[in-house]
C-alpha cells in the first residue's frame, strides 16, 4: 500500500509540474518571482527551526528519543539523520531559489531569450510548482521527529504510570 501511495504520489506530482510548465507559458517571470521569494521564506524558516531544534534539544532529549530499538545494522535512520534531512532539503532548495534569482535577469538580456520566452516562462513556472512540492514534502519530513518525541514522551509517561501504581500497590501490602 505504501509503495502504491509512492508511485501515486510521483506520478500525481510529475504530471502537476508538467501541466504547470504548459500553462506557466502565460505567467510573466514578474508574477512567478513574488512565488519564489515565499518559498524561499518558507525554506529558511525550515533551515533555521530544524536548525536551531538540532543545536538546542537534540543532545538532551532527542538523543534518547531516537534510539531506534528495531535498527540492527548501519544502515538505519539514526535521530539525527531525520532532523537533518529537512535541514538539507530546505538547503538546496534555497540554493536553487538563489540562483534563479541571479541568473533570471541575466538571461533576459539575451535576445534568444526573446525567442523562447514563453518556453523560459513555462520552465521557470514548472520550476516554481517541483520546488513547491518539494518544500511541502520537506515541511512534512519536519513533523516525523516531532511524532518521534511524542511517542516516546508517551511511553515514558506510561512507564512512570505504571511505576507508580506498582509502588502505591505495594506499599498498601
Amino acid at each position: 500500500m505504501r509503495k502504491l501511495l509512492k508511485v501515486v504520489a510521483w506520478i500525481t506530482s510529475v504530471s502537476f509540474v508538467g501541466v504547470s510548465c504548459w500553462l506557466g507559458r502565460e505567467v510573466p517571470f514578474e508574477k512567478q518571482w513574488p512565488l519564489f521569494e515565499a518559498l524561499r521564506t518558507t525554506a529558511s524558516i525550515i533551515f533555521a527551526v530544524v536548525g536551531a531544534w538540532i543545536a538546542i534539544v537534540y543532545p538532551e532529549r532527542l538523543k534518547l528519543s531516537f534510539v531506534d530499538e528495531k535498527a540492527s545494522g548501519e544502515g538505519s535512520q539514526t535521530g539525527l539523520s531525520r532532523l537533518f534531512s529537512p535541514v538539507v532539503h530546505s538547503t538546496a532548495i534555497l540554493c536553487i531559489i538563489l540562483v534563479i534569482g541571479v541568473v533570471a535577469p541575466l538571461i533576459k538580456i539575451f535576445p534568444f531569450a526573446l525567442e523562447y520566452k514563453d518556453l523560459l516562462r513555462g520552465l521557470s513556472y514548472g520550476a516554481l510548482v517541483a520546488l513547491t512540492l518539494w518544500q511541502l514534502w520537506t515541511i512534512v519530513l519536519t513533523l516525523v521527529p516531532a511524532d518521534v518525541i511524542k511517542t516516546m514522551t508517551d511511553r515514558e509517561d506510561e512507564r512512570k504510570r505504571l511505576l507508580e501504581g506498582y509502588s502505591k500497590q505495594s506499599s498498601k501490602e
